[in-house]
């Protein structure tokens, strides 16, 4: 009788064992059928069309006043057009720079107005600062935002919800010269153009190193001809 209850003690517990394993596997499963059905919810762009010989340098904006004019001049010199991720709050003190970036036409887009983490955001943080930041470069360019560079890179699927909902496309990069903290324009120019390959988005923003590494870095570029020009024309179709 002993044998016989062992035997059924194995028997339910590997039945009970089993019976885990396949609700785990039922329970992936059904996460990964939600993310597929979530898949319509407006996803990041991490590179634009590789289908043809461009790539956009991207700038965020916050700080780096002072170099945006030299910056500007070298963008004209080589007949490049860049977009301008643009923080609401240093618009909003910044007014004429805004205007000029405008009026040597680069594309206006939005990154924020107080440069938060939207991964800790809800659903309303992540809407106020997106639309504060819209309102406020809209007020004083006429410029309506519609690409959205979530500030460090910080997003969560309650900021794809909510920009999808405003209309945005999320844009992230494929190369970051992390130029905010390698001072280094050498080291700059190099994650510019190492490997550079077709629809490749590149992070910068305005520092003295950046504007010492830009134009070397546009010249390569001609060099391979590739052409750099807006995010929205490097992810059109």
């Amino acid at each position: 009788m002993r044998n016989k209850e062992k035997l059924m003690v194995n028997i339910l517990s590997n039945v009970v064992i089993v019976a885990v394993v396949i609700v785990i596997f039922f329970l992936s499963f059904s996460n990964n059928i939600v993310a597929v059905l979530n898949s319509d919810v407006s996803k990041p762009i991490y590179r634009g069309n590789d289908e043809k010989k461009q790539v956009s340098l991207m700038f965020n904006v916050y700080w780096g006043s002072e170099y945006i004019e030299e910056i500007l001049q070298i963008l004209k010199k080589y007949n490049v057009k860049s977009s301008f991720f643009i923080g609401g709050m240093w618009a909003e003190k910044e007014v004429d720079l805004l205007r000029k970036i405008q009026s040597e036409g680069h594309e206006l887009a939005n990154h924020g107005f107080f440069h938060k983490d939207h991964k800790k955001l809800d659903y309303d943080g992540n809407k106020k600062e997106i639309l504060s930041c819209e309102s406020m470069v809209y007020s004083l360019t006429g410029d309506k935002t519609n690409l959205f560079a979530p500030p460090s890179g910080a997003f969560s699927n309650t900021t794809l919800e909510v920009a999808q909902d405003l209309g945005y496309k999320v844009i992230m990069w494929s190369k970051d010269t992390i130029d905010w903290r390698d001072k280094d324009q050498h080291i700059i120019y190099k994650r510019a153009t190492k490997d550079i390959q077709n629809g490749d988005l590149i992070l910068m923003h305005p520092t003295k190193c950046t504007l010492l590494a830009l134009e070397d870095i546009l010249s390569y570029y001609n060099s391979i001809n590739i052409k750099a020009v807006t995010v929205s024309e490097n992810i059109k179709e």
